[in-house]
């Protein structure tokens, strides 16, 4: 890989990337540090005004998942050097970044990870074929036959692939459908978390930010959504580097890649992956030093704001209206002829699945609690409501739990793809992921709600009948604000995505015939407020003022017809629960105050780190031998297959010995404890590393004594079996009876002779096995003479 590396990026290329890389940069920046004070200046603006929004009825939670693990396992992961698949241990932490390690011992004693992924911008796939459709996708200029072998090799089936179009890609593989679906939600969920924007807690930063990338964008002509606006700045601005560079590289790259379809295919990951590594260091170190000048420049800001803040807002209405009055007939005529026509077809195909997801989240809900309040009902103590409570706690996060509501908004893609072409809608992808990171929202704002009622409740010991009694009313009072809050969430979440979906076609289609008259109004700006008002953002405003009446309207109109369930605006529920917000905003430990554990002193690190509980519940595969390493060629079913039980529902060699019934187990019992007794007795060892052909009972009894004991008074209890001969004679069970009973002897204790962990040599085991065949042949002899 290095000298593929350094033979298509050599100085030349590297010092053109570098050099690219900074000018598109410069560009971005630009726009950057003109949003800047203006996002300051709405801040501000917006603090003195205080224009809030209608009072949601459910308790937020603040702090989010802290200290918790949402899953961990292991996971077989392709090795790009040895081309082998190694067996290691992934942890998802709260802050769902996945780290993985070698094995679970050493995360257990605190080592540090193999390495973390941020599956920001990633897509998580299982068919090989949707990868290799999207490689295809990303590298045009490579042409090849597509039916050569692909560069991967899968031992498995159950296949699991982060596709990212310029980061590293990752392969992993499982022994079971039920562990792939499990990681599969896992690492979607991580992708939908880290996807979801940036942290709106930054005021100032974050809305200069994604104005700026939208300003840049439309500066290249590209409007509407992005779907790669994921991750934090210095991933945002690299994806925006890579959009346009890569381009360019593969112009001058792609014709010198040599070797077959796939091979060349696979040296333009590889690559790729060394561009963005580049592009992503560089980014860093330039948006820190920007950024630091923008926040050293904040002060002075400030001071020329808040002085002045009335003369800005009224020079800005000024300049805004003559913009209006050049701008709003045009934004008029484009609405009433290619927009309204098409408002109430666009909100039909949000409500249906986004209703139905949000539905399908306050089943879930009920659901949960009903059963646990059965639980409640059987078990009838604080410490099971604990329990139950702490699951309860993290049910939003759950991603297995909460993957039927994310596929019920998952029905709003292929709907949205029908307006692709009329309204130029690139990436409907981020209608979903935004209305799938509200439902989670809404559920945990719910149980939070439920979690800090019940603790009130529980301050009075009541029984298990009057516990259950008043988990069902605080269900129905919890419902009900999560019908109001469902309501105002789906009505705000239908507004933005209309706005979305058609702001982005009107300035496309206005930009044209407007974008050569707006500099003059930059002369009715004073120089003193020129950083506060920009022209640009006048004239998105304008736009949107065009628009929202219509769209304001038709949301209305489907909460007035009682559409989904959505309520009206009229109904306001202000202050309808004052109590409820006069509750400690604290989070709820339940295992500490009503459970049973008992305290053992302080925990170290790796104890705390072995007792931490996660979301997801672990897959126990008991029995099933996971190899740490296993070669491309290999294949892990077979393995699997070894391990498991036949599908005829025949025992493993290997299983417990239980009680005997008849003269050939106990016969079979025999050979195998003679052979224990002449091979382990000496070593004085008990069997390890996965041994299990005999339980821990049967390794701690006297196997001759107690055999000898039982065969002798079932001699005495009952004659030996005996069949009719065609001459009519008595006799005993025919010779091949006897030679199956004598060959599954050898079978088992052959078995569980190789399960065992002595040196011994092969002939001597072989000698031993034989012996043992020969007694349990006379031991039936004895048997049919007596």
């Amino acid at each position: 890989m290095g000298d593929l590396i350094s033979t298509h990026l050599d100085e030349n290329r590297r010092q053109f990337i570098t050099e690219r890389t900074g000018k598109i940069l410069d560009e971005f920046f630009q726009f950057f540090e003109e949003q800047y004070p203006l996002a300051l200046f709405n801040k501000i603006r917006y603090e003195v005004e205080e224009n809030g929004g209608p009072q949601p009825q459910l308790l937020q939670r603040k702090t989010r998942l802290k200290g918790k693990v949402i899953f961990s396992g292991n996971l077989y992961q392709y090795m790009e050097v040895s081309r082998k698949w190694k067996n290691r241990y992934f942890v998802v932490h709260d802050d769902y970044n996945v780290a993985f390690y070698d094995g679970k011992m050493a995360f257990d004693r605190g080592a540090s990870p193999k390495g973390v992924i941020n599956c920001a911008g990633y897509k998580v796939l299982k068919s090989m074929d949707r990868y290799l459709e999207l490689i295809n996708n990303s590298m045009p200029g490579i042409k090849g036959k597509a039916s050569s072998s692909p560069f991967l090799k899968w031992p498995t089936e159950y296949r699991t692939i982060l596709y990212h179009p310029y980061e590293h890609h990752f392969y992993f593989c499982v022994i079971s459908e039920k562990e792939q679906q499990k990681w599969h939600a896992v690492f979607q969920d991580c992708v939908r978390h880290l996807n979801n924007g940036l942290p709106e807690d930054c005021k100032v930063e974050t809305p200069a930010f994604t104005d700026a990338v939208r300003l840049y964008r439309q500066s290249k002509d590209q409007y509407g959504t992005w779907d790669m606006l994921c991750g934090n700045q210095a991933q945002i601005i690299s994806n925006l580097v890579m959009e346009e560079l890569l381009p360019e590289l593969g112009t001058a790259i792609h014709p010198k890649l040599k070797g077959k379809f796939y091979d060349r295919q696979r040296a333009w990951i590889l690559i790729t992956e060394a561009v963005h590594e580049m592009v992503l260091a560089q980014t860093k170190v330039q948006y820190k030093a920007v950024l630091q000048r923008c926040e050293e420049a904040r002060p002075a800001l400030e001071s020329q704001i808040r002085p002045d803040m009335d003369q800005i807002i009224s020079s800005k209405e000024h300049v805004g209206n003559k913009i209006r009055v050049y701008v709003m007939p045009k934004a008029e005529a484009c609405v009433r002829n290619r927009v309204q026509p098409y408002i109430s077809s666009i909100l039909d195909a949000l409500m249906g699945p986004t209703s139905r997801g949000f539905s399908e989240v306050r089943d879930l809900f009920f659901k949960e609690i009903v059963e646990m309040n059965r639980n409640v009902l059987n078990e009838g103590s604080q410490h099971k409501l604990a329990e139950h409570m702490e699951k309860m706690s993290v049910l939003p996060y759950h991603p297995v739990k909460m993957q039927s509501c994310y596929e019920q908004l998952e029905q709003l893609q292929p709907q949205l793809e029908g307006l692709q072409q009329r309204f130029d809608l690139s990436s409907p992808a981020v209608f979903v992921q935004r209305g799938q990171i509200l439902m989670r929202e809404l559920l945990d704002n719910t149980v939070y709600t439920f979690e800090q009622l019940l603790h009130q409740d529980l301050g009075s010991s009541p029984d298990k009948e009057q516990l259950c009694k008043t988990i069902q009313r605080i269900q129905e009072r919890v419902l009900k604000k999560y019908d109001y809050d469902s309501s105002t969430v789906r009505k705000k979440f239908f507004r933005e995505a209309l706005l979305q979906i058609t702001i982005p076609y009107m300035l496309k289609n206005l930009s044209s015939s407007v974008n050569t008259a707006l500099p003059k109004f930059q002369e009715y700006i004073f120089e003193d407020f020129s950083k506060f008002i920009l022209v640009d953002n006048i004239f998105e405003e304008v736009v949107l003022q065009s628009v929202s009446k219509d769209i304001m309207l038709a949301v209305k109109e489907a909460a007035v017809q009682r559409k989904h369930n959505l309520f009206r605006d009229s109904i306001v529920m202000s202050n309808s629960d004052p109590n409820l917000f006069l509750l400690e905003d604290q989070p709820i430990n339940w295992s500490s105050e009503f459970g049973n554990q008992e305290s053992s002193g302080p925990e170290n690190a790796s104890d705390k780190r072995k007792r931490m509980k996660q979301v997801v519940s672990m897959i126990q595969d008991d029995g099933i031998y996971h190899p740490d390493e296993v070669d491309v060629k290999s294949d892990l079913k077979e393995v699997s297959e070894e391990e498991h039980v036949a599908d005829d529902g025949s025992p493993e060699p290997c299983s417990p010995v239980k009680s005997p019934d008849s003269v050939k187990e106990i016969c079979d019992l025999l050979t195998i404890a003679k052979i224990e007794t002449e091979v382990l007795a000496p070593a004085d060892i008990a069997l390890s590393n996965g041994a299990v052909c005999t339980s821990g009972k049967a390794s701690e009894r006297n196997p001759s004594e107690e055999i000898e004991s039982k065969l002798l008074k079932e001699e005495h209890q009952s004659s030996p079996p005996t069949e009719k001969t065609e001459d009519g004679d008595s006799s005993t069970v025919n010779s091949p009876a006897k030679h199956e009973e004598s060959e599954s002897c050898q079978e088992n204790a052959t078995l569980c002779q190789q399960d065992s962990n002595d040196k011994e040599t092969g002939e001597e085991v072989a000698s031993k096995i034989s012996e043992a065949a020969e007694d349990s042949h006379e031991v039936q002899d004895t048997k049919s003479e007596s």
